[in-house]
């Protein structure tokens, strides 16, 4: 059985769950190493239904999967196989890299023959099987694009490496070892650095810009589902300088296929149900993102009325592919991160962008509301699962009006330009759910 550990944690990381996470072997240089603190290591055994773990697959040390043996005389005089490699862990803090490291082991249980097959042989045949698969979970991890995540009022940016035991180099080390009565070792793992490393991202000068929030407290479990598998499909999207960023194209086809359950949707003056009811949650706040970030917006659809949900006036964004898009362009000269993160007990959605600061400053003035028009008298649509002669609101009313908000960009040189984005909302009388034969359903 190999058992992965978490030893030793060298530099003063703010939250132990994010410890394996990193950059690259090009960041080694020019950086500042700080001392080691003591990590608890502890082994959690996986349910019996997990894949073979890997070191790099979960933020907890991690078990692999036993290989099945049958029970003899041998697993009474098992010798614990010790092997130890130390990686570094860079990451961005304040725009400098830090570059604490992770000292990481894995242990193989060799049987007292096993060890003593390796010692009269004088090679590893014996514990080839047991090797190769502490090997394979150390191997598995691979690298992944530069993360940021928020730590009080900062944000601190985390790529991670890719893994790869030198086969060679360590086992030679490990016979040798062994052979010398020890039963301890240092694996040589080489690393693969992700393509957006920390330390590219501090050469683009990449940090926080911008955030976008908005609350779906109150919704039914299809909304929440379709707005976290839509939240899903924008985190991690990268936008290129000069490119436009379009919600449709990232999320893709919306139906039961790609992920998304039925849920209410507005057909005319009343609702229906379509596949990804809830999926402008998710282009709401991503254009709020934008929006704050003195982005320019190039396509935006305001809602045909004025929903609950979204709150403040203005400030939603309509989709429904292929007519209605949300679209943004990076007019900056540094690639863009759109991150999404979603709070199921405070019930927000949350989308970041991070790219480089060129200096312009975002001044959004509140909505200024004109043309008011109370709500009509509500809808009605069917529910099959009603009984007779009951009824359950489905949506609220909401009075029709123009909405005006005014964003006021100030870029480094001093020019402002100012725009209008205005939001024209319908009066709606809300719809309720009624069960069949209700007369207010003609």
């Amino acid at each position: 059985m190999t058992t992965f550990k978490l030893l030793l944690v060298s530099g003063s990381l703010t939250v132990l769950g994010s410890l394996l996470t990193g950059c690259g072997p090009a960041e080694a240089e020019a950086v500042t190493e700080v001392p080691p603190i003591v990590a608890a290591a502890v082994s959690p055994t996986p349910p019996a239904s997990a894949p073979a773990p890997t070191a790099a697959a979960s933020t907890e040390p991690v078990t692999a999967q036993p290989v099945a043996q049958e029970p003899d005389k041998t697993q009474r005089t098992q010798q614990p196989l010790e092997l130890r490699w130390t990686v570094p862990e860079p990451r961005l803090v304040g725009g400098q890299i830090e570059r604490p490291l992770l000292n990481m082991s894995a242990t193989v249980d060799l049987s007292a023959e096993q060890l003593a097959q390796i010692r009269a042989a004088g090679n590893l045949n014996a514990a080839r099987t047991a090797l190769d698969e502490a090997y394979a979970g150390i191997d598995a991890r691979q690298p992944r694009d530069i993360r940021f995540r928020q730590v009080g009022n900062g944000w601190i940016g985390e790529a991670r490496t890719g893994w790869k035991v030198d086969r060679a180099a360590s086992e030679a080390a490990l016979l040798k070892a062994l052979l010398d009565g020890e039963t301890r070792s240092t694996l040589n793992v080489v690393l693969e650095a992700p393509d957006r490393s920390v330390r590219w991202a501090a050469e683009k000068k990449i940090g926080h810009l911008a955030s976008g929030q908005s609350s779906f407290v109150g919704s039914p479990d299809f909304r929440v589902h379709n707005i976290r598998t839509g939240a899903g499909r924008v985190q991690g999207a990268w936008v290129a300088p000069g490119k436009t960023f379009s919600f449709n194209a990232l999320i893709g086809p919306i139906n039961s296929a790609t992920g998304f359950q039925p849920g209410y949707v507005v057909t005319g003056n009343t609702l229906s149900t379509e596949d990804g009811g809830g999926i402008c949650q998710v282009s709401t706040t991503v254009f709020r993102a934008a929006f704050n970030a003195g982005l320019p917006i190039t396509e935006r659809y305001e809602h045909s009325y004025l929903v609950g949900y979204y709150e403040e006036p203005g400030l939603d964004a309509a989709v429904y592919a292929p007519s209605k898009d949300l679209r943004w362009k990076n007019d900056t000269a540094a690639p863009l991160l759109v991150q999404a993160d979603w709070n199921l007990k405070a019930e927000t959605l949350t989308v970041s962008l991070f790219g480089a600061d060129d200096g312009r400053r975002v001044r959004i003035s509140e909505p200024v509301i004109s043309a008011r028009k109370p709500a009509p008298d509500p809808t009605f649509m069917l529910d099959r699962e009603l009984e007779t002669g009951a009824a359950r609101r489905v949506d609220m009313p909401a009075a029709g009006m123009k909405a005006v908000v005014t964003r006021t960009l100030t870029f480094a040189d001093g020019k402002q330009r100012k725009e209008d984005f205005v939001s024209r909302y319908k009066a709606w009388g809300g719809v309720f759910a009624v069960a069949p034969g209700d007369d207010r359903l003609r």
